[in-house]
């Protein structure tokens, strides 16, 4: 009965970290592309950057 608990929960925890590092992937893309039109839609005037840091 224990080695069926550990490999139930060894899959929990490899499904959820799939599953986390899926979501934070999509975060990345998201955040590069939102990155990439700020890059290419910058102000021409002023000092050409949009962010403020």
């Amino acid at each position: 009965m224990v080695p069926l608990l550990l490999v139930l929960l060894l899959v929990l925890i490899l499904f959820g970290a799939g599953f986390a590092l899926k979501v934070l992937w999509w975060i990345a893309i998201a955040v590069l592309v939102i990155w990439l039109i700020g890059f290419v839609a910058r102000p021409r005037g002023g000092s050409g950057r949009w962010y403020r840091w």
